[in-house]
């Protein structure tokens, strides 16, 4: 698969509250629905192990990421309610890391600047 050279990906990691697993999956369920119809989300996927949920999201730029974390803003409030945002994690080109980290800084993530790469 060819992906552009701008792609960003977000990598959070939930753990989920005692006895919140069966809301969170309703909710993981919305989160995919609701962005569905993003023209700039190259891929999206959750993944779990009991508590601890994971979600694998790929998207063209920093603007692809700054228009679906406006996109999901509703769902992730009641993700949040339900559980522990563990760690956050950008990867990218250092110029769309760049563009991230005025609006994004607040949520205190770790920026992963793309170094070298292979690409198929």
């Amino acid at each position: 698969m060819s992906l552009p050279t701008n792609l960003v990906t977000i990598h959070p990691y939930f753990k989920t509250h005692p006895g919140k697993q069966e809301q969170a999956e309703c909710l993981l369920r919305d989160f995919v629905d609701k962005t569905r119809g993003e023209e700039k989300c190259l891929f999206y996927e959750f993944t779990v192990l009991e508590d601890r949920v994971f979600c694998r999201e790929g998207y063209e730029g920093a603007e692809g990421v700054l228009h679906h974390l406006d996109n999901v803003g509703e769902i992730l409030g009641k993700m949040l309610e339900i559980s522990e945002l563990t760690r956050l994690e950008f990867h990218g080109p250092a110029g769309e890391i760049d563009r991230l980290r005025g609006p994004l800084g607040h949520l205190n993530p770790d920026w992963y600047v793309l170094h070298s790469g292979l690409e198929r």
